[in-house]
């Protein structure tokens, strides 16, 4: 192999000279980590096992390894197709289809002057589901602003409820040992240790109304982390705003429009600097990062009433989150003033044509 490695090599005791690198019939593959000796890299190889997003990084969001199959064959009717793909990364949540036989990919030279052939090319696709990953949702969403003292908080086990029953189950931040609490992150250890708290979420994005200008209005945006077990290396965010249309700057924050809609352009992807804040650290003093929005205001649209300031969707790392209901949004103050007129209005109303039919009467 080159580029990659099997993490075990099997029983290859039937070989007495040239022992292959791996007898197994269903070899787990893993990526080598950056720096590994030349001799076995190939192009596109030794990321560690982490892949960018097509968005934030084109260049790294794919990944080679290179395999030498021995008693195959060596023409494309001897080759097989091999079979039960599993994608990990990290945990489960993908779900493979079958290879399926396309077109042979094609090779060009350095100088570009010669292309050559594969015998065989096939295509695996691996599709994400959320709800195959984990149980329970991972993040949920929060929300305060600057014309309401309410901070909404999110949704009361929105990733399930502290269990009362067995101790050990959350972390208590102010325990006085708690780093004799937290284990250390072993072989496949994908499950959260988190935080107690209301919602018991590995991750909690807060987003924040916080000034209004004449032309302008600005919004914070804080991602933490609760989950003791897991960094968020290169994490992503992704927003669903009808503003995003006249964003007009980011702090700190790494910015993309997506327009799943073709015209409509309210959604959008924000991740970190590089070397900055890219990376979400596990629970903690350092485990949230942060970023202020500024958008220009839409006469046409523009309005802090009914919560049209919150977004209506956000999502991290490609998991939904969990949003508190839209009756709890903080309201303008003068929200509920106007709900109470409107019934002394309509009280009063009814009081006078009843005096008015007793008087006729």
């Amino acid at each position: 192999m080159m580029g990659g490695q099997t993490t075990e090599q099997g029983d290859c005791s039937r070989f007495k000279g040239n022992i292959p690198h791996c007898c197994k019939k269903d070899p787990t593959v893993v990526d080598l980590l950056p720096g590994t000796p030349y001799n076995q890299q190939i192009a596109n190889c030794c990321k560690g096992g982490v892949l960018n997003s097509w968005v934030q990084d084109p260049a790294t969001a794919g990944s080679s390894f290179q395999v030498s199959v021995g008693q195959a064959g060596t023409t494309n009717k001897t080759v097989r197709v091999p079979k039960n793909f599993t994608l990990k990364a990290p945990g489960p949540g993908y779900t493979c289809g079958p290879a399926k036989i396309v077109k042979p990919s094609r090779f060009v030279t350095a100088d570009k002057r010669r292309v050559t052939q594969a015998l065989m090319t096939w295509n695996v696709t691996c599709t994400y589901s959320q709800f195959l990953a984990q149980k329970t949702p991972t993040c949920c969403v929060s929300l305060s602003s600057f014309y309401n003292e309410t901070i909404v908080p999110c949704p009361q086990c929105a990733c399930g409820c502290q269990n009362t029953s067995q101790p050990g189950s959350c972390v208590d931040p102010k325990a006085p040992h708690i780093a004799s609490v937290v284990p250390s992150t072993g072989k496949n250890n994908y499950a959260p240790l988190v935080q107690c708290t209301s919602h018991m979420c590995p991750v909690r994005v807060h987003w924040h109304v916080k000034q209004n200008y004449k032309e302008y209005w600005r919004v914070k945006v804080t991602i933490t982390n609760f989950n003791y077990n897991m960094n968020y290396t290169q994490w992503n965010l992704v927003v669903q705003h009808p503003n995003f249309d006249n964003l007009t700057q980011i702090f700190s924050f790494n910015y993309k429009s997506l327009t799943p809609y073709t015209a409509i352009n309210d959604t959008a992807m924000l991740w970190g600097v590089k070397f900055y804040n890219d990376l979400l650290s596990q629970a903690g003093q350092l485990g949230n990062v942060q970023s202020e929005l500024l958008f220009r205001k839409d006469k046409a649209t523009f309005t802090f009433e009914k919560g049209w300031a919150f977004p209506r969707r956000i999502y991290f790392n490609g998991d939904n989150c969990v949003m508190p209901p839209p009756d709890t949004y903080p309201w303008l103050p003068n929200g509920s003033s106007h709900q109470l007129i409107s019934t002394l209005s309509l009280l009063t109303t009814l009081l006078a044509a009843m005096a008015f039919l007793l008087g006729y009467a």
